[in-house]
């Protein structure tokens, strides 16, 4: 079976790339596809994301085995598109270069049949222009609601002569 992949730029403008890949390929190739789509070299770190309907980010795919060796990690490589995608669950997200965060919502739009003499994985449409830099990204903690000015927990750094500090300690 072929997969065939929605590929969007996180960013304002439409920015995507529609790809059709074999349900068999490793996320390494995908990620090959991708990389060369959007005009990247593809030498930078990069990582998919399992993610739900909302796109809130799951559990990662990286590239290289970045891990201090006591949890597995899964790479690219050895997962295979099918293992991670399907009907029930489409969504994955794509960062590419963890220094620019380029981010991309990589969506299922389709399951279809091998086409005799096409190649695969083939890019099937382009639209947009990549962006000479990454967008912005707003990072949102979901764990600190509003910050309150009147909390005595928290120190002012402005007011380093109350923190009773010794600076000559050594």
């Amino acid at each position: 079976m072929i997969y065939r992949f929605r590929v969007i730029l996180d960013t304002e403008e439409d920015v995507f790339r529609d790809i059709e890949i074999e349900q068999n390929a490793t996320l390494e190739q995908f990620h090959n596809v991708i990389t060369q789509s959007f005009g990247f070299d593809g030498n930078e770190m990069a990582s998919f994301y399992t993610s739900d309907e909302q796109w809130n980010q799951g559990e990662e795919v990286s590239l290289f085995d970045m891990g201090d060796g006591n949890d597995p990690v899964k790479l690219m490589n050895e997962t295979y598109i099918e293992d991670i995608v399907d009907e029930d669950s489409p969504k994955m997200i794509y960062v590419y270069d963890f220094l620019s965060m380029w981010t991309f919502f990589v969506e299922l739009a389709e399951i279809a049949e091998y086409e005799n003499g096409r190649e695969y994985p083939n890019i099937m449409f382009v639209h947009g222009q990549l962006p000479d830099q990454a967008p912005d990204k707003e990072f949102i903690s979901e764990d600190i609601d509003d910050f309150d000015d009147e909390d005595d927990s928290f120190i002012d750094l402005d007011e380093y002569d109350d923190l009773n500090f010794d600076e000559n300690w050594n």
